[in-house]
């Protein structure tokens, strides 16, 4: 089975969407629907997730990057959550690809350490790790809890995350370890001057996965824009749509795009 790849809407830019852990690209149709008239978006379900559930493909950045790239358009890269280190690795390995890159809530090293404080504890990380084993969809639950934390209406939120996570069957076991493995290990801090392209870095003030300060910081380190939604958590695209389109802006602008041809 082929990576499941649904394309939406009928504008001029080339957009790839690309979701968080245990979801699929459903979970991103919010912000599809407020960019459906700018861009032409291919909503990705990554391995083993959702209508790719089957597909067989490792859920490893640089392979998950090259499928995608086969099978789309040079396009801006919009990745959410884990998502964002599939689209930040297209773009540094990949860059004729990657017109533009935005990460949406979303960064180079996921979990803190004593040389990078704006991350998430390592310790809820590893215990995910270990209760998808014993309890599968018990660590599903508190890792959805965990990505509605913080939003204006946390329980709204998480009872439509809920709703979401299973519309295409259950996310495989296997591509879930994997996942938290790549959450664990990845960083990619030291390459993000090596970026060439335009990138945007969105952030929900209140979310409680990704810090504000780890997406402030990565826009820095890059020359890359960055925007903070006042009331959004780690899914802003729920409620703040239009707010996440409107910091898109910059690289939907044709100049922008041009600088990269």
């Amino acid at each position: 089975m082929s990576l499941y790849v649904d394309r939406r809407g009928h504008g001029p830019v080339p957009l790839v969407l690309l979701h968080g852990w245990a979801m699929h690209g459903g979970v991103l149709a919010p912000l599809a629907e407020a960019l459906e008239d700018h861009c032409t978006m291919y909503v990705v379900d990554l391995p083993g997730h959702g209508r790719s559930r089957n597909c067989g493909l490792p859920l490893e950045p640089r392979a998950c990057a090259e499928t995608i790239a086969a099978v789309t358009p040079p396009a801006i890269w919009l990745g959410w959550s884990l998502g964002g280190t599939v689209a930040l690795t297209a773009a540094l390995e990949l860059p004729r690809q990657v017109r533009a890159l935005a990460m949406l809530c979303a960064t180079p090293k996921f979990v803190r350490d004593a040389g990078w404080p704006h991350g998430t504890d390592g310790q809820l990380v590893h215990q995910l790790a270990s209760d998808l084993e014993t309890d599968y969809h018990a660590t599903i639950e508190r890792f959805l809890a965990l990505e509605a934390m913080g939003s204006a209406d946390p329980r709204g939120e998480l009872r439509h995350l809920r709703e979401l996570v299973f519309a295409h069957g259950e996310p495989d076991l296997r591509v879930l370890q994997e996942g938290i493995r790549i959450l664990e290990t990845s960083d990619r801090r030291a390459a993000l001057p090596d970026l060439r392209m335009p990138s945007a870095w969105i952030s929900g003030r209140r979310d409680r996965l990704v810090p504000p300060q780890a997406m402030a910081w990565s826009a820095s380190r890059c020359g890359g824009s960055y925007t903070e939604i006042p009331q959004a958590g780690h899914a802003p695209f729920f409620g703040h749509a239009d707010a996440v389109a409107r910091a898109l802006q910059p690289l939907l602008a044709p100049s922008s795009l041009e600088q990269v041809r």
